[in-house]
């Protein structure tokens, strides 16, 4: 989907060389004072999402400066979304997030960008980097490859994935099917955090629909246990589905931002 509600900001490019063939990367930033505020959207999802633009509207309002961008085979950037992986939306979340937001970011992560930005924080921490400010991840489906997708699917769509090497699987977020791979599903096995503690040396803060059928309470559930207690913060919204879109929803992550950042 095309991002022409925000005419004050130009949609630039990077180019990405890792983790697959070389992409260019669309990125628009909204300048302002403080920690940088980066938003990681979700599977399918791109930077002119519903959510994405409420935190560029409480950015443009409180003088924030905000980053957003469209992982490669999503929204305005290069390449196939069907050939993408784990470790190519990380790199390229790396590349936007050294280019334009390197000095401890807020990192904004929606279902698999929740994934990424754990990622992403912890890789600072491994290169001896300054970890992010903060994180604030809503449902976050860490792991989501294996644990949501590969552990669930019965025995046909595991035989047609590994004879075909994709599965098209029907969806409620968009007219066509998901193209799940194999190559996914494969590559998000080197990128397990679940399996051990997780500490990203920042505060964290998850936003978790209680009624979400993609990623359930259980697997934040999971998250917590895993991160250090300090810091932690886990908001259920009984009511809440997995986009947490409705107006109430986008007030309690913008306040989750704002006390973030």
């Amino acid at each position: 989907m095309a991002d022409a509600r925000d005419p004050s900001a130009e949609t630039a490019f990077i180019t990405v060389e890792i983790a697959g063939p070389p992409r260019r990367i669309a990125v628009r930033v909204r300048e302002g004072a403080g920690p940088p505020v980066v938003w990681l959207g979700g599977f399918r999802s791109d930077m002119g999402a519903t959510k994405a633009m409420a935190v560029d509207s409480w950015a443009e309002t409180a003088g924030r400066r905000l980053v957003r961008f469209d992982y490669s085979g999503h929204g305005a950037s290069d390449g196939t979304f069907a050939e993408g992986t784990i470790s190519a939306w990380l790199a390229d979340a790396e590349a936007v997030i050294a280019a334009y937001a390197a000095e401890r970011p807020v990192l904004i992560g929606s279902s698999m960008g929740g994934w990424i930005a754990c990622l992403a924080a912890r890789a600072r921490r491994q290169r001896g980097e300054a970890p992010p400010a903060g994180l604030v991840l809503i449902a976050p489906a860490l792991d989501f490859t294996e644990t949501l997708m590969w552990d669930r699917f019965p025995p046909e769509v595991r035989e047609t994935l590994t004879r075909d090497r994709v599965w098209y699987r029907p969806t409620d977020y968009a007219p066509e099917p998901d193209p799940i791979t194999l190559d996914l599903i494969e590559d998000g096995r080197r990128h397990g955090m679940l399996d051990g503690p997780i500490d990203l040396g920042c505060p964290v803060h998850i936003l978790q629909g209680m009624e979400d059928p993609d990623v359930p309470p259980a697997h934040a559930f999971r998250l917590v246990e895993r991160l250090p207690r300090a810091g932690t913060v886990l908001t259920l919204i009984a009511d809440g589905d997995h986009r947490l879109s409705r107006p109430q929803d986008i007030r309690r992550l913008v306040a989750a931002v704002a006390e973030t950042a």
